[in-house]
């Protein structure tokens, strides 16, 4: 497995975010976390990215043990996380934005092939290039945000909550990205408010609960299970 997640509990103050979970990730396909908001979803994925810290277990990256480390020395490592609300930096350009996911490395020729490759993947963004980000669209924001994650090369993406406030279109078209991503080579782990789509995109789900996993299993077997079209699906 390439994310081992192993009896992890997050606390902030005295409460408890996450109550002993167990997650694993392979390293290929999307895995993805869906639930209730409040239910911990969120402080996963930062737990991962070391953006929290942990009071109890162990996370493993590549046969590594993580936890405690610098969110620096974890994107060194290869894991890139595109938080909720994307937060681009606005008074950059599009460019500036794309090549601060680069700020760690230092093979500037294989960097300007990254940002050319980026932009054949994003076409959209080459033609807003010197734009400045607070110019973008919400969708063209979160291409942007996505985009500046894969600049680092990472061996693991992290998306969180990727088509909050986006017209149906663009959620289709984030969601294309999102495969494409994966067929590149790099698998996804997905938090994601919209459980159908997330359903639709990944392998393999976990379901949390306040804190807690309730169900886990391939995604097609949850999309069918009837707490979670009662709880998560519309019925």
């Amino acid at each position: 497995m390439l994310l081992e997640i192993n009896d992890v509990h997050v606390h902030y103050h005295k409460v408890a975010a996450l109550k002993g979970i167990d997650m694993e990730v392979p390293d290929d396909g999307i895995v993805t976390i869906i639930g209730a908001n409040g239910a911990g979803k969120s402080t996963t994925l930062r737990a991962i990215s070391g953006l929290v810290g942990i009071s109890k277990g162990a996370i493993v990256f590549a046969g590594k043990r993580i936890d405690g480390l610098a969110p620096e020395k974890i994107v060194a490592l290869g894991i890139a996380h595109v938080p909720e609300g994307r937060r681009v930096f606005p008074g950059l350009t599009v460019e500036e934005n794309l090549r601060t996911g680069a700020f760690l490395r230092h093979d500037h020729t294989e960097v300007a092939k990254d940002l050319d490759e980026v932009f054949q993947h994003f076409p959209r963004l080459k033609e807003r290039r010197k734009q400045w980000a607070r110019s973008l669209s919400g969708g063209e924001q979160q291409m942007l945000a996505i985009g500046r994650a894969l600049m680092s090369r990472p061996k693991m993406l992290v998306l969180d909550e990727p088509s909050m406030g986006l017209s149906p279109v663009m959620v289709q078209e984030i969601a294309r990205i999102v495969r494409d991503i994966v067929h590149r080579g790099v698998p996804v782990v997905l938090v994601e408010q919209n459980a159908e789509l997330a359903l639709r995109l990944a392998r393999f789900a976990y379901v949390l609960e306040t804190g807690s996993i309730a169900l886990q299993g391939p995604a097609h077997e949850l999309h069918d299970n009837a707490h979670i079209r009662r709880a998560y699906l519309g019925g």
